[in-house]
């Protein structure tokens, strides 16, 4: 059978033939137009975040993210019933604004919260700087109290191997005086005592003769009406070797 013979046959079938591969053409032409398109933007890569310095470029890329920031912050005012406000200056010195609700009451209100913001970030820097204080005192009493606590175990005679010589003068000239007032506060302690004693014993004396009178008693031999002189006897601690002791006492 001849060709024109079949298409006069059968005619829808090649109808349909003739749609199906005119139908993959286009699609196989989309598919590769796509893939162009992917890899044109592949070899751009993504946009670099500078300033554009085509000012015709820069005004149309201008437009397109200013309506979609819009439209953006309209959406959300919308959609999450947030209160939104939006203030765009365009280079030109140009105002764009959008509000979900009054701009100056937004903006109030903004104020007030940056202003506690401020207020709470500056009591916060203040209490970390009175933390750091701290901490510095107690480092610095920390050191103070360790130097006292090797000053003291010197003192008792522990830990005086890394002592020099100067060091274990200088540790015993600091004894003698500690002992020379140690001395001196006891003996003021000793007779302030013994002054405290005598008052007593003079006003015991005294009601002891009242007492002797109102019975009508003889006045006790063994009672003093003068009073008796004490000797003090003053003794002097010496701590060194005795060549020392016997130059400064000769």
């Amino acid at each position: 059978m001849q060709p024109t013979e079949m298409f006069r046959v059968f005619p829808s079938f090649y109808i349909t033939r003739l749609a199906t591969a005119t139908i993959s053409g286009h699609r196989a032409w989309r598919l590769s137009v796509k893939q162009d398109r992917i890899k044109e933007n592949m070899v751009r890569g993504k946009t670099q975040m500078k300033r554009i310095e085509n000012a015709a470029s820069r005004q149309v890329t201008f437009s397109k993210r200013r309506n979609g920031l819009l439209k953006k912050a309209f959406e959300l005012s919308v959609l999450c019933d947030a209160e939104v406000a939006l203030i765009i200056f365009s280079t030109r010195g140009k105002l764009y604004e959008f509000s979900s609700a009054s701009m100056s009451k937004t903006i109030e209100r903004y104020e007030m919260r940056e202003k506690d913001n401020t207020g709470i970030n500056n009591k916060l820097a203040a209490l970390d700087q009175n933390t750091q204080n701290v901490k510095e005192d107690a480092q610095s009493m920390a050191k103070k109290i360790e130097l006292l606590e090797n000053s003291k175990q010197k003192l008792l005679g522990n830990g005086l191997e890394p002592c020099s010589l100067n060091e274990l003068n200088q540790l015993e000239t600091n004894l003698e005086r500690s002992l020379s007032r140690i001395r001196e506060r006891k003996n003021l302690l000793f007779r302030q005592q013994i002054e405290k004693l005598k008052q007593e014993e003079k006003r015991l004396e005294e009601e002891n003769a009242n007492l002797r009178q109102t019975c009508g008693m003889k006045p006790s031999p063994w009672s003093t009406s003068t009073e008796e002189e004490t000797m003090e006897v003053e003794t002097e601690l010496f701590i060194g070797p005795p060549e020392r002791r016997r130059i400064q006492n000769p």
